[in-house]
């Protein structure tokens, strides 16, 4: 559980946070150096350099997305100019990636990223080049969408793994939707059909709420309150409910973190973009109130558990359920342990996890209640993950946070010779939200505009 040993605000973190960019920035320009195109994108480091791994190419736009932040951060124009270059010239195939569901964490981190920083006027953009970068996220909304299981309540857009597999991770997919919906595009199909994006984003948070997070409510065995299944399975011929599952985690019935942390952070952020929709848009069929009230009912469920599964520092292990965490005697009341030989940390997910509790709290206190118990977690985890021995501060190293986890089930995250678990590794996710935490906090802290992947409204 984690502890709130004191009192934080935004600005007492200033000093570390200025400390990871400047590490950052060092890190970017070392892989940017190295890395070779042709041999795809980087996803994991093994002994501290990073390397590719086929399953699906989910992550090139959190490396050209982590320069976008680093100018972003410090005003550094040679940053500018490497995200922007490298998303015009790689990410194009990722407008079009139909075999995928992350096209927001590939394009709505580099062409939502330029596009936002050009509306904030943190650079001359063109007209056309301000146009072109809605030209790209339209596509990515609507080819998103048109990845489609339709159900008795609706739908989802399903995961790579086929038509008959809802991914909890997909909830933070739905930036490309809302972005495209923004800009005014729909999804032409079969006959011409128009199809809204707000309309299938609507639909997506609802089957994830409904199946992937559980409420407590006796749904099975397991059914404990903020619990999420990393994936869910349907029929594919009727679109009925099967069951939970899991690719990622250690069973269908506990939780991957990292999924858990997905939840929370797509959750809060959708509804701080629901705001900015008018009311006559959120018409079917329950209206803006029982949409919002979807919700923050997920977004609250989950933050509360991921309050009471992570360790006392606010970093989790890497599922709830792990085998190992029986010998780690009374794990969760003492600060995380990524160097114990029982069962891996995974700082990544404690990376996306404080920028959702942060999130959630500012929806929660604009709504006229308290946050600050989501606030005082979020900067208990920040705080942690910005200082050793989660911030890598060795040059050599090219991750900047250590202790992530990618597949442990399929063995493919990096054991030290003479462990028995990972450790001391960097992600390119991890890496990323570790940034992009920061720079929200750093912008909370300056009084800065504040910051929202659809940018000023």
């Amino acid at each position: 559980m984690i502890r709130i040993d004191r009192r934080r605000s935004p600005r007492d973190l200033l000093p570390r946070i200025d400390r990871a960019f400047a590490l950052s920035a060092a890190k970017i320009q070392a892989l940017e150096a190295r890395w070779r195109p042709e041999d795809g994108a980087p996803v994991f480091t093994a002994e501290g350099r990073y390397r590719a791994r086929g399953w699906t190419e989910w992550t090139q736009g959190f490396q050209f997305g982590s320069a976008l932040l680093q100018f972003d951060a410090t005003g550094d124009r040679a940053f500018l100019e490497l995200g922007r270059s490298r998303t015009i010239d790689r990410m194009p195939p990722h407008l079009t990636h139909m075999g995928g569901h992350d096209h927001g964490f590939n394009n709505v981190t580099t062409y939502g990223t330029l596009r936002r920083l050009a509306r904030e006027q943190r650079f001359d953009a063109t007209e056309w080049e301000v146009r072109f970068y809605d030209l790209a996220l339209k596509v990515s909304g609507a080819v998103q969408a048109r990845r489609w299981t339709r159900n008795p309540d609706g739908g989802f857009i399903h995961s790579f793994n086929g038509p008959h597999s809802l991914f909890v991770d997909t909830m933070r997919s739905l930036r490309s939707l809302a972005l495209g919906f923004a800009l005014g595009q729909w999804l032409l199909d079969e006959q011409d059909a128009r199809i809204s994006l707000l309309d299938r984003l609507v639909q997506h948070a609802r089957a994830t709420a409904a199946y992937n997070v559980y409420y407590g409510a006796g749904r099975d065995r397991f059914d404990v309150r903020g619990r999420v299944a990393h994936e869910s399975l349907f029929n594919a011929v009727n679109g009925t409910y099967r069951g939970p599952a899991t690719q990622q985690g250690y069973s269908p019935f506990t939780t991957w973190t990292r999924g858990l942390a997905w939840a929370m952070l797509g959750f809060a952020e959708q509804l701080e973009f629901l705001a900015t929709v008018p009311d006559a848009a959120l018409t079917a069929p329950v209206g803006r109130a029982g949409i919002e009230t979807m919700m923050l009912e997920a977004a609250q469920a989950t933050a509360d558990y991921y309050l009471e599964v992570a360790a006392a520092d606010g970093v989790p292990y890497w599922d709830t359920g792990a085998p190992g965490l029986a010998a780690l005697d009374e794990w969760g009341d003492r600060p995380s342990d990524p160097f114990n030989d029982r069962e891996p940390v995974d700082s990544s997910a404690a990376a996306i996890a404080t920028q959702g509790l942060l999130r959630l709290a500012r929806v929660v206190s604009e709504r006229g209640h308290d946050g600050a118990r989501y606030e005082q977690a979020s900067l208990r985890v920040l705080d942690t993950l910005l200082d050793e021995p989660y911030l890598s501060t060795d040059a050599a190293h090219e991750g900047l946070l250590l202790h992530s986890v990618y597949h442990w089930p399929n063995k493919w995250d990096y054991v030290p010779p003479g462990a028995s678990t990972p450790r001391g590794e960097s992600s390119q996710w991890g890496d990323y939200h570790l940034r992009e935490a920061a720079l929200l906090v750093k912008r909370l802290a300056e009084g800065a505009p504040y910051l929202t992947f659809f940018g000023p409204t």
